[in-house]
């Protein structure tokens, strides 16, 4: 069973189903793929006593599902609480995709077993999902994907640049436009998801989605190569302009938490990720290849 419908959600659940295995996706709105294994049922799955129906029977119970960014701290307890309430009382393995805030500022590159030293609100939220899952005795794991890049995804370089390149217009993005900085691919953290569901070895401990490293103005670059676009026109987000935009939007606000420090590159380590679960990075041009053909 899935909870979530994004694109990783989406993604995965096709992988499963496509495999022969039968999927539940559960969601607010009942979204999905639509393949005849593919089951979509609307639900609120911070009701525990739903969820925990809905979850009998499955071996496996996947979330992707996040809060509305701004509301992380508020909300992700009473989320991954009724998650894992659900995973306890079915006996489901639980396969969680997080990201990479709770690390917090650190060097690079960044490897699963640095430790959880964040202090920003939503990094220790996120920090606190993963410390609960793993203290509660489930057969749990954690897959970690950096900035989203690709068909589907839902980023700031899917919002910020991705489509600014392909229209020819000024694409303003708040991240450091030249410094090394790791992206995955929805499909490689899809494949991460589904491998280290079925490997014994997963479970108790964290795992890097395989990622992509290059600086963004390198990206938006080979993006706009492939799609015959013209060169990149790219400016960086001041944390004053980030301020300014908070007073239209609350998600700009929390941008500040979680830009990298100026001129630290931002490098994931996921060599375990490609020697036991045996899952590589796609290369990049076929990533934004997919992005070009939708």
């Amino acid at each position: 069973m899935i909870v979530g419908r994004g694109a990783a959600a989406s993604k995965t659940a096709l992988l499963l189903a496509e495999d022969g295995e039968r999927v539940r996706m559960i969601s607010r709105t009942g979204g999905g793929p639509d393949h005849p294994l593919v089951d979509k049922v609307a639900a609120d799955a911070t009701d525990t006593d739903r969820l925990t129906e809905l979850t009998e029977g499955a071996d496996t119970l996947f979330t992707t599902a996040a809060p509305p960014y701004h509301r992380w701290p508020e909300q992700f307890p009473i989320l991954s609480a009724s998650l894992l309430g659900a995973a306890r009382r079915t006996g489901a393995a639980y396969v969680m995709l997080g990201n990479l805030y709770a690390y917090g500022p650190v060097s690079g590159p960044i490897r699963p077993d640095f430790p959880l030293a964040a202090t920003g609100p939503k990094g220790r939220a996120r920090a606190r999902v993963w410390e609960e899952a793993a203290a509660s005795g489930v057969k749990v794991t954690e897959v970690r994907a950096a900035q989203f890049y690709g068909a589907g995804a839902f980023s700031v370089f899917s919002l910020m640049v991705q489509r600014q390149v392909l229209e020819g217009r000024l694409a303003l993005v708040p991240q450091e436009l030249d410094v090394p900085h790791s992206y995955s691919a929805i499909g490689d953290t899809a494949r991460t998801l589904v491998a280290a569901s079925r490997n014994e070895q997963a479970y108790g401990r964290a795992w890097h989605a395989p990622t992509t490293t290059l600086s963004v103005r390198e990206l938006a670059g080979r993006l706009a190569d492939l799609a015959d676009a013209p060169e990149p026109r790219m400016e960086e987000l001041t944390e004053r302009d980030l301020t300014l935009l908070a007073f239209t939007d609350p998600f700009w606000a929390e941008m500040h938490e979680v830009l990298t420090k100026p001129g630290r590159p931002f490098v994931i380590d996921y060599s375990e990720t490609e020697k036991i679960l045996g899952v590589s990075a796609t290369p990049v041009d076929d990533v934004l290849g997919e992005v070009l053909n939708r």
